[in-house]
């Protein structure tokens, strides 16, 4: 019978990929209305207009939704195979990572090119 850390360990992008897309969830349905540096998707980028910051609220909750599928996905990978616990742990975090720097690299991206310096 595995521990409650290697269960832990096992079911960490399972717990984040539904709490990730609760939060996008929330966010998309419920983004910051205003301009704030508390709560929301908060970039120099987005925040340079009121514009921008719309965008930016609803592009990053769909890209949080879309890697907390990712997530999910990856979370299936301990059903498939007999990984050791290391292996989860790098497994784990790598999708974290991947996840947390893609949603930001997209939405960086989005916001440029919907929003041009002139």
């Amino acid at each position: 019978m595995p521990s409650n850390v290697e269960l832990s360990v096992i079911e960490m992008p399972l717990v984040l990929g539904v709490i990730f897309s609760i939060i996008g969830i929330i966010f998309y349905f419920f983004p910051p209305k205003k301009i704030n540096y508390i709560y929301g998707y908060r970039t120099s980028t987005s925040m340079e207009s009121q514009e921008r910051w719309d965008f930016a609220q609803k592009y990053s909750a769909i890209k949080m939704i879309q890697g907390s599928v990712f997530l999910l996905a990856v979370s299936g990978l301990g059903l498939l195979f007999s990984l050791s616990q290391s292996q989860q742990v790098v497994i784990g975090f790598t999708a974290l990572i991947v996840h947390i720097v893609g949603m930001f690299y997209l939405t960086e991206k989005a916001l440029k090119k919907q929003f041009p310096k002139s």
